[in-house]
């Protein structure tokens, strides 16, 4: 029996052989799409594999070629709406190519990627997509010397060289904070995410160079580094207006953080004062739901997603440089319908 394949029962390889009037050895390459098989026989066979019901062993074949037609894609969490949006548009991507998803978590930390680093590689996965924890990726190395494509998405790390698909952050937090600006907000204050993730680090870049041109100054007193987290978003909003004479505009890092001030401000009966306005990254489908947010920053998930897949499979193809490639995509300003205030010159109502 030819390339690791298993008939459905009552089938077997050489009846389908049997059927198309060819070889078995044929069979086996129609099946792993050879291109050396002339058209009319490849679709001749697969309309006997059709007929007969004839399927192959997956794993059978995967001992053989050493090749699983899967993709691991490892992420900081499973639980944010952004990371399975993407791996979504991955999967979608992917699936028209015949390849399958295996997702699973880090749980940000460093010493769980290298468990699932691992795992991937027990499960002989064609390639790897790494979302990492964080800025750090020198543990990385002993896996890709294994010659496993690898790629990054959405976030880089500092001390390795690797493909990559991400989005221009700092671009994305300096449109946002500008619009504020252009709104009339002179004193914006930053809930942001921990430095040693590449997205944190360049939205607050953005966010500084957006001021620095307006020739306004960063409070310090009015700037957060969370965990990118819901209840960091929350814990960051009670802290900043806690204290005397606070900001009324504030840029957000990401969705979940944005979610998390809301919740502080819709418990703390803010809703009725209506006298903070949010820019944040992240413009999801609920984004219109959230009440102080008058700019979002919209993340071309869909592509971010399908020119990851596509990278994946052109390195387990073999089809472009063996440099790696860093593709950074543009986002775009949403802005969201708010009630409408007059602001004094000084940003406040």
């Amino acid at each position: 029996m030819m390339g690791g394949e298993k008939a459905a029962p009552g089938v077997t390889i050489r009846e389908v052989a049997k059927a198309a009037g060819v070889s078995t050895a044929t069979v086996s390459r129609v099946l792993n799409a050879d291109p050396r098989v002339s058209p009319d026989t490849a679709r001749r066979v697969r309309e006997c594999v059709a007929e007969l019901g004839y399927k192959m062993n997956q794993v059978a074949r995967s001992l053989k070629t050493r090749a699983t037609r899967t993709i691991g894609v490892v992420a900081p969490r499973l639980a944010s709406d952004f990371f399975m949006l993407l791996a979504e548009s991955m999967d979608r991507e992917l699936s028209a190519y015949g390849y399958g998803l295996f997702v699973c978590s880090s749980r940000e930390s460093v010493s769980e990627e290298e468990q699932r680093l691992q795992l991937m590689a027990e499960r002989l996965v064609d390639a790897v997509v790494m979302i990492p924890a964080t800025d750090r990726g020198t543990h990385y190395r002993p896996f890709i010397g294994r010659g496993t494509p690898f790629v990054l998405v959405d976030r880089l790390v500092s001390d390795l060289e690797a493909d990559a698909v991400l989005v221009d952050n700092a671009g994305g937090a300096r449109d946002a904070t500008r619009a504020l600006i252009a709104d009339g907000y002179r004193r914006i204050g930053f809930l942001g995410g921990s430095l040693e993730v590449s997205t944190a680090r360049e939205r607050y870049e953005g966010f500084t160079e957006a001021m620095a041109e307006a020739g306004l100054a960063v409070e310090e007193d009015f700037v957060r580094f969370g965990s990118l987290h819901v209840e960091s978003g929350y814990l960051s909003m009670a802290e900043m207006l806690a204290r005397p004479g606070a900001p009324e505009a504030y840029f957000i890092v990401n969705a979940d953080t944005h979610v998390g001030a809301t919740n502080y401000l819709m418990t703390e009966g803010w809703a009725s004062r209506g006298r903070i306005v949010f820019a944040s990254f992240d413009e999801m489908p609920y984004s219109p739901l959230l009440q102080f947010c008058r700019w979002s920053v919209s993340q071309p998930i869909d592509e971010l997603g399908a020119r990851t897949a596509r990278l994946a499979l052109d390195r387990i193809g073999g089809t472009v440089p063996p440099e790696p490639e860093i593709i950074r995509l543009g986002t775009k300003l949403i802005r969201h319908d708010v009630r409408p205030r007059t602001l004094r010159s000084d940003g406040f109502d």
